[in-house]
């Protein structure tokens, strides 16, 4: 073929020598047709090409010589052929959200590939943008958590280098190691690396993930106004238990804490066993209880919020999401806390939102003050970066309130700042400089 035609550069794939993680192979190459159209070409034998058209079930459904004369046969499964399926199996099996089992599922049999080498010469196949702790999960569990640092063509890199194909990957270990950091979820592309670090935390780290989890559910209920005795009942709570195949609220509560599953889901859950049983609070009265003192012109609040059709009422920024002037904004009316006030893209509203008729209509005054932001910074660590950003923030005549900085064990620095802005179009000013400074990679908003 690549004599008759000119083959178009760096579209030719082996998958037949490095099939896919779903067993698929094939040579595809690109070629230049005669009016200068390109097409491509794949090839493959006929039983490769089952298993593309049917799927991996057609390869054991029919021995080779019973499938031309279209006789069914008993064949015997290869495991290593499915071992890709048991790992999936087992993915779904330590997961408590489905959502994310399909999220999880998607990225492993469609997002691009790249295909790592070992010292030895072994191919180990990772998504695209994987990093030596993907590859080292990928060798073994116990190979990731005890890996300390890495060598990447012979040379020592940082272990959350993104790798390409090709590279030679040397992991190193040590028996001293305490186990993987919480950061490395924030650099992992595979779903084994993710989950193996994720079962690590709730293996090892129960009763600090218990805490963390009720800790977690308690800011939540205070966010949306349920009292935690009110909605913690156990006719409310077995059905939750029940829906995330939790054992107990133990169980609940540390998988709350090393996040396999959000509060917000739980909480949902129960409220909608709570409703079944109470009436919803009688909302025009709890409106009136707000709106004593009302005039016909509705007023600002103090932080410059106006609530539609009430004035002087209780009006807070919710610390979930921080909003400033220039955010779309939704209000939120409390049981006997006045209105919080949340950015619509907060990840709390979609649980808010459940409940319709607590919703208000809040929007900006014109009246000027300023509004706390917290920030986070991340960057490679290195000398005087704490010193640009706090440049940085003075050129950008903002009011600092407080930094925190801190550099983990893989050289990342964690910086946490809190300024004080007029609106959004200045808060992105500010965030716009810090993401040139040199070595920062990423700057964002921070949320709760």
């Amino acid at each position: 073929m690549h004599d008759l035609y000119n083959p178009m550069p760096g579209r030719f794939k082996d998958y037949i020598a490095v099939p896919k993680p779903n067993m698929y192979q094939s040579l595809h190459t690109t070629l230049i047709g005669p009016k200068g159209t390109p097409f491509e070409v794949q090839i493959r034998t006929w039983d490769m090409h089952r298993v593309a058209e049917y799927g991996i079930a057609a390869h054991w459904a029919y021995k080779e010589s019973s499938f031309a004369k279209g006789k069914k046969a008993n064949v015997k499964v290869e495991d290593d052929k499915l071992a890709w399926v048991r790992e999936t199996l087992e993915w779904q099996s330590e997961m408590q959200d489905p959502d994310e089992f399909m999220s999880t599922l998607k990225k492993e049999l469609f997002e691009d590939e790249v295909y790592i080498f070992t010292p030895k010469g072994a191919i180990k196949v990772l998504p695209k943008g994987s990093t030596p702790i993907d590859f080292a999960y990928q060798i073994h569990e116990q190979i990731g958590h005890k890996m300390v640092g890495c060598k990447i063509n012979s040379k020592m890199m940082p272990i959350t280098t993104k790798l390409k194909n090709g590279d030679i990957v040397e992991i190193i270990t040590s028996d001293q190691s305490k186990g993987p950091s919480r950061d490395w979820l924030k650099f992992v592309k595979s779903s084994r690396a993710r989950n193996k670090i994720l079962g690590w935390f709730k293996k090892n780290q129960r009763e600090e993930n218990i805490e963390k989890g009720k800790d977690t559910i308690e800011r939540e209920l205070k966010k949306i106004g349920v009292k935690h005795d009110d909605l913690f009942k156990n006719e409310f709570l077995q059905p939750a238990l029940n829906r995330y195949k939790f054992n107990s609220i133990e169980d609940m509560y540390a998988g709350v804490g090393f996040g396999s599953i959000s509060a917000g889901k739980i909480i949902t859950r129960m409220l909608e066993e709570y409703r079944k049983v109470h009436k919803e609070d009688d909302i025009e009265k709890t409106l009136e209880e707000l709106s004593k003192e009302k005039t016909h012109k509705e007023k600002p609040s103090s932080n410059g919020i106006i609530v539609k059709g009430i004035d002087n009422c209780l009006v807070k920024l919710s610390k979930c999401c921080n909003p400033v002037p220039g955010d779309e904004i939704i209000g939120y009316i409390t049981r006997g806390r006045g209105v919080s006030v949340h950015r619509t893209d907060c990840v709390n509203t979609k649980n808010l939102l459940a409940e319709g008729n607590r919703i208000i209509d809040v929007y900006w005054s014109n009246q000027k003050t300023t509004y706390s932001v917290d920030i986070e910074i991340y960057a490679n660590d290195r000398s005087g970066l704490l010193a640009d950003i706090i440049n940085v923030l003075g050129n950008a005549k903002c009011n600092l309130q407080a930094v925190t900085s801190k550099a983990n064990k893989e050289k990342i620095a964690i910086t946490e700042v809190t300024v004080e802005v007029e609106n959004i179009e200045q808060l992105n000013q500010v965030l716009k400089k810090l993401r040139k400074i040199d070595s920062v990679y990423e700057v964002k908003r921070k949320k709760q």
